[in-house]
């Protein structure tokens, strides 16, 4: 810990995942007498200020005339209605995403880069940052041209942080290598042409040039949240400026009370994110299945929560706070979000992944062939497969208990302290 107060300019996603992740590495630093500003996305007005930070927000794109004022907003609109117009293009296979999901999701980061740029260099001119923490995939050149230290954080399965040992980030692919070279040629053909137009851009701006492929700068200290036990490092290691966080949990949810949930079953938390919990139909078909089992079920009903009915075996919100609940529940059935993922480990629970989209594929493939959990065909299941994952996960006591104490070494080693450790550090070399 520095004695002397540092100010630090966050810039996260705008979506929970990684947006949650700075919230809970800025409160560290933020208790330990440093001024944490966050440069999110307009959407988030006034929820960060409440949990104790400086807010000086961007928009990603310009207002339509129609829509709400951002204060009105929810918080990371952005990608939600971006989600909500793509979501028929889930059920395809990674392979066919490349271009129909991942392509525009790039295209829109690549948009959103570019309207900001002007902004983000204002903000930095009114914050005077002594470090600049991004939580993101594609660079925002004013971050890495502002003339301090730079701190790159990967809160998506870092299978994002490419190597030759490793499957292609997005895909989903086994670890013995089958796919592999297909897939890495098909986002060369989707890719290509908007990485080299995204990398001029960058460079036009004054940063460094991009590695190839590559929509983000390496930053002067790199941190990526992923626990020892899932983690990649056999196959990729990584150089001295990377730092592994086995686990980011806030510390700033609100206190949960377990309501009286009917049944005499297991207690089980069912959340596909604020993003996959807008597929309502994906969302009913699993409820209903699960109001078959004699199981206790504690839903996140995400945004479209008025259209999603819960069976009398389940309790559910809107928004739950998922950090408090996680702890008391002995399964966890997630879209895979690398939040939701990271989480489960640092308290210890087994998994049923049915991933969406991005990098919860790689989650999902990851849990299964390390044997913490299950993945499931997310819109072609079969019911008895859900039940029947349910239950075998339910019964391997082994595997919980395994779990348990992967979860006791996850927490000791306190992985929000060691970022805040490592943000601290290189802001006073």
């Amino acid at each position: 810990m520095t004695a002397t107060p540092l100010t630090i300019l966050f810039m996260p996603e705008s979506a929970y995942g990684p947006t949650n992740n700075c919230v809970g590495i800025g409160d560290v630093l933020r208790r330990r007498g440093h001024r944490v500003v966050f440069a999110a996305e307009a959407s988030w007005k006034g929820k960060l200020e409440a949990l104790g930070f400086e807010e000086d927000l961007v928009d990603l794109a310009p207002p339509a005339p129609e829509e709400q004022d951002a204060a009105e907003q929810d918080a990371g609109q952005f990608w939600k209605d971006f989600i909500r117009d793509t979501a028929p293009e889930y059920r395809k296979s990674t392979l066919e995403q490349l271009e129909t999901v991942i392509k525009p999701i790039w295209e829109a980061l690549a948009d959103g880069a570019k309207y900001c740029e002007p902004q983000l260099k204002a903000i930095i001119e009114r914050v005077r940052p002594d470090v600049i923490v991004e939580d993101n995939v594609v660079a925002f050149p004013a971050l890495v041209t502002a003339g301090v230290p730079f701190v790159r954080i990967v809160s998506c399965n870092p299978l994002e942080v490419k190597g030759p040992g490793v499957a292609p980030p997005f895909s989903g692919l086994p670890a013995d290598g089958t796919g592999w070279a297909e897939f890495r040629a098909e986002y060369d053909r989707t890719h290509r042409e908007l990485w080299e137009a995204f990398n001029a851009w960058v460079v036009e701006q004054g940063a460094p040039a991009l590695q190839d492929l590559e929509f983000i700068h390496e930053g002067d200290a790199n941190l990526y949240v992923y626990p020892e036990i899932a983690d990649y490092t056999a196959e990729r290691p990584l150089g001295d400026s990377w730092t592994r966080v086995d686990s980011s949990v806030r510390e700033t949810d609100e206190e949960f009370t377990l309501p009286d949930i009917p049944g005499e079953g297991s207690l089980i938390y069912f959340s596909l994110g604020s993003l996959g919990s807008a597929d309502v139909e994906l969302m009913r078909r699993v409820i209903s299945v699960l109001a078959r089992t004699p199981h206790r079920y504690i839903v996140s009903k995400g945004p479209l929560h008025e259209e999603i009915e819960l069976a009398p075996n389940m309790w559910g919100a809107e928004f739950v706070p998922q950090t408090k609940i996680i702890p008391l529940v002995d399964l966890v059935i997630t879209h895979g979000g690398n939040n939701t993922t990271t989480e489960a480990f640092h308290f210890g629970k087994p998994m049923i992944v049915m991933p969406l989209f991005w990098d919860q594929y790689d989650n999902a493939q990851r849990v299964h062939e390390t044997g913490h959990g299950v993945r499931l065909d997310t819109y072609g299941f079969a019911d008895e497969e859900l039940t029947g994952a349910i239950e075998r996960l339910l019964g391997d006591q082994d595997l919980r208990d395994r779990l348990a104490a992967a979860g006791e070494e996850i927490r000791r080693r306190d992985g929000l302290r060691v970022a805040a450790d490592v943000i601290e550090n290189i802001a006073t070399k």
